[in-house]
């Protein structure tokens, strides 16, 4: 009922709220909102992300009683994942989602998640998010002025191609993968056999469709959301790592914020990863369903020698000062631990 009922206020708030941007709050209409933050992000507006951040707007405007809101930019519309956290950096920007795998470049210590194979399932997953190492992530990120704020679901990354399916790393053999700009999935792509090229995610369909790549990776809504089922129809679940969603702000806005303004902003989004879960739940599953329906191939496949492959890895990690201890952590924390 909770959900449900912001979510549909939610589209009214957006519409109203979204015609008064300016780089950091706005001075929105009385009677809706009396200021708003500027949110953008890279995934289309059917994505859990999406639908998960219009929950946050309304439940923030709800919180506060109408003083503040959110205005959203799905799509790219104000850049890509590393342009946005740029432009969150200098405030010009008030908060964004981007892949973990995008923030390595501002926070080393981000690389964690891209480790293949470092967790043993979503719970373990969920239970290193919510413990003291994966606050410390969050934290860390002052260091470079942004404010972390929360996790949100992203399932695990596996490997799609244009011509033919790819059932073992021999397959992936010669073969151009797309990657996110991180040097741990490069390193893991070429462990793999294949030879990683980074791209961001708006090009990527016409550069499967031009043969520029031969495949890349993602998780399932993506792949269908983006549409890169109707060329790359060989989707293979090897499900190599999972990366989560991060949500940070802006620390210069975050700091211009009162005291209550920050406890409505930390609750309205902690509430929203529940419903964001719930999301990706029903959209992952939903997608499979939808490109398989559509002519797609979905492999599951043997994962023990893509395990084999990558395992060198995580071994060469725990040897590094800032990733040995907090993998360490990450297997402390494994069920029965």
């Amino acid at each position: 009922m909770l959900m449900g009922t912001h979510i549909n206020r939610r589209y009214v708030l957006g519409g109203l709220a979204a015609g008064c941007a300016t780089p950091l709050f706005s001075g929105c209409s009385e009677r809706v909102l009396s200021s708003t933050l500027k949110v953008a992000h890279t995934l289309n507006a059917e994505h859990p992300v999406h639908k998960a951040l219009l929950f946050f707007a309304d439940r923030l405007a709800e919180l506060s009683g109408g003083k503040l809101g959110a205005e959203l930019y799905p799509s790219a519309q104000l850049g890509t994942e590393r342009q946005l956290i740029e432009l969150c950096q200098i405030g010009s920007i008030a908060m964004t989602k981007v892949s973990t795998l995008s923030m390595e470049g501002f926070s080393p210590a981000m690389r964690l998640f891209s480790i293949p194979y470092l967790f043993g399932d979503e719970d373990h997953l969920w239970r290193v998010l919510e413990s003291d190492t994966g606050r410390s992530l969050l934290d860390g990120l002052t260091d470079v002025r942004l404010r972390g704020l929360n996790y949100y679901d992203a399932g695990s990354r596996s490997f799609y191609a244009t011509k033919a399916p790819i059932n073992t790393p021999d397959d992936l053999a010669g073969k151009k993968i797309r990657v996110l700009p991180s040097r741990v999935a490069i390193e893991m792509v070429a462990a793999l056999g294949g030879s990683a090229t980074p791209i961001s995610f708006g090009e990527l369909y016409t550069a499967l469709q031009q043969g520029i790549v031969d495949g890349a990776e993602n998780n399932p809504p993506s792949y269908f959301l983006s549409k890169h089922f109707e060329i790359a129809p060989y989707y293979t679940l090897d499900e190599h790592t999972a990366v989560p969603d991060v949500i940070i702000m802006s620390d210069y806005v975050w700091n211009r914020l009162s005291a209550d303004e920050r406890a409505w902003v930390q609750q309205a989004m902690d509430e929203s990863v529940t419903v964001q879960r719930q999301f990706w739940a029903e959209d992952q599953a939903a997608a499979l369903a939808a490109v398989e329906e559509a002519g797609s191939q979905i492999i599951r496949p043997d994962k023990a020698p893509f395990r084999e492959a990558v395992s060198g890895m995580k071994a060469r990690f725990l040897e590094a000062d800032d990733l040995g201890p907090l993998i360490n952590q990450v297997d402390e924390l494994r069920a029965g631990s």
